[in-house]
């Protein structure tokens, strides 16, 4: 591949030199080239910053109770808390993709891990008036951990490029630290509740928000937002020519660089592409709240199985589902992304529904749900990565955060649509099939509607641009 002219701007930063777009030097060179231990220092910061962001996000849930018997909020309260929190979460989550476009990767990931801290840190601060209220605010800056995946997809797709083989296994490490996190909050919970109570483990989870941040502050910002930001102040300076000379140099479409990322995402070229990922991801997450986040109360109540068993069953389960993280991974850099997340949670849908309605037995049922779980959760760490490859440079992070919002709205319909069909008078066995299981399998043929993506380079080509030269 050729490479531009190595006429040096302010290289790693992003700026344009003065005489920027003068003969000679309108392609200042940018390093593309990205080390193996700059790599592995981003992975490492990014895992860390997603398992303590997860941290945060499943405490509130695992401490709900204690939190509801020291307020006196009865059981309606508590979901009504926890519904307006996943809301403020979805608005929170959907700002945070043009803050990745405009503002850069590395600044994005810093904000969110401060946006975890600062969540949990002004959770164990709850004043004894206004409860309700101030936690559905504060709750919702929770928003800003969640998105972190979403974050991670955006920076490590570019930063990875093309140097790294399997990168759809490196991911899957990192999106792994969604398990790590959920053990970190189980267990924190179990031992410092009897020491601190709900306000101290909440502060305590502070402390590694202010690890992480201070480690991203040495993370390198990726190459295609620094090029990126270069066309954009081509763009605004008239030189549309030079701007898209550029993008193309770096392998960057600048289509429409000057409208809103979020109107870029329904712009033709994409629309369709967003709106089946949206919908898939979403349909998804109704399965993921009534197999995953109400697991225990359909295991029990479906299937006769005591809690103490669905307990073993969903730690059993969650073990097996880390595996999944990898397993589908490495599926993804094999036969492709899109077809390992559509066939995985085919599978995982069909698990479920012979869960449902075969027998009672225990290891009958705890074999087809952990089936369910490994291919429900497992295609997250190919789906989150497809997620980042699947939109061009000049709206990865808005079309990424984006379908990741579109969790919240999954598990707020998901918990309304089983508390509906059982108020109908329906079983649960039925109730969860035609919620969840149904979800499950629509999910994956949603999936088949996206784009199918099968180069690192090919969601540029979007807006017509010739291959890019620079890799």
């Amino acid at each position: 591949m050729d490479t531009p002219p190595n006429n040096r701007g302010t290289e790693g930063s992003g700026e344009l030199p003065e005489n920027f777009g003068q003969p000679g030097t309108d392609t200042a060179h940018i390093d593309t080239h990205v080390s193996r231990r700059t790599v592995i220092y981003s992975s490492v910061v990014c895992f860390l910053a997603w398992a303590f962001a997860v941290y945060d996000y499943i405490l509130f849930g695992t401490l709900l109770p204690e939190i509801s018997a020291e307020f006196g909020w009865t059981p309606a309260t508590g979901t009504a808390v926890v519904t307006i929190v996943a809301v403020g979460t979805f608005f929170v989550a959907i700002l945070v993709g043009p803050m990745l476009d405009y503002f850069g990767r590395k600044k994005s990931l810093i904000v969110c891990t401060v946006g975890a801290g600062l969540s949990s840190g002004l959770t164990a601060l709850t004043p004894s008036g206004l409860t309700t209220l101030y936690l559905a605010v504060v709750r919702s800056i929770a928003g800003l951990g969640y998105s972190e995946q979403a974050v991670n997809t955006t920076y490590l797709n570019e930063l990875y490029g093309t140097q790294i083989k399997r990168r759809g296994l490196v991911y899957s490490l990192v999106q792994g630290g969604w398990p790590i996190g959920v053990l970190l909050a189980s267990g924190v919970s179990a031992l410092l509740i009897p020491l601190i109570g709900w306000r101290g483990a909440f502060l305590f989870a502070t402390v590694p928000s202010i690890v992480v941040i201070f480690l991203a502050v040495r993370l390198r910002e990726s190459p295609k937002y620094e090029a990126m930001t270069r066309v954009r102040k081509l763009e605004r300076r008239g030189r549309r020519n030079e701007a898209r000379a550029f993008g193309r140099d770096y392998g960057i479409d600048p289509t429409n660089t000057g409208e809103s990322t979020l109107r870029q995402i329904f712009e033709p070229d994409i629309r369709r592409h967003t709106i089946f990922l949206s919908l898939a991801f979403l349909t998804n997450w109704i399965g993921i709240q009534v197999f995953a986040v109400l697991g225990t109360t359909v295991l029990t109540e479906g299937k006769g199985v005591e809690f103490s068993s669905a307990l073993i069953v969903l730690v059993i389960s969650n073990a097996a589902a880390y595996i999944g993280y990898l397993t589908h991974g490495f599926l993804g850099d094999l036969i492709g992304r899109r077809l390992t997340i559509a066939g995985g949670w085919t599978i995982s849908g069909i698990a479920y529904t012979l869960m449902l309605f075969g027998p009672d037995s225990g290891p009958v049922v705890l074999t087809l749900y952990t089936i369910g779980l490994f291919f429900i959760i497992g295609p997250y760490a190919a789906l989150l990565f497809f997620m980042g490859e699947s939109f061009p440079t000049r709206v990865r992070g808005t079309g990424a955060s984006f379908v990741n919002a579109m969790g919240p709205l999954g598990a707020i319909t998901g918990s309304g649509l089983l508390s509906a069909t059982l108020a109908l008078g329906l079983e649960m066995t039925v109730a969860a099939f035609v919620v969840g299981a149904i979800s499950v399998l629509v999910s994956g043929i949603l999936m088949l509607g996206t784009r199918n993506v099968t180069d690192p380079n090919q969601a540029e080509t979007i807006g017509g641009v010739v291959g890019p030269r620079v890799r």
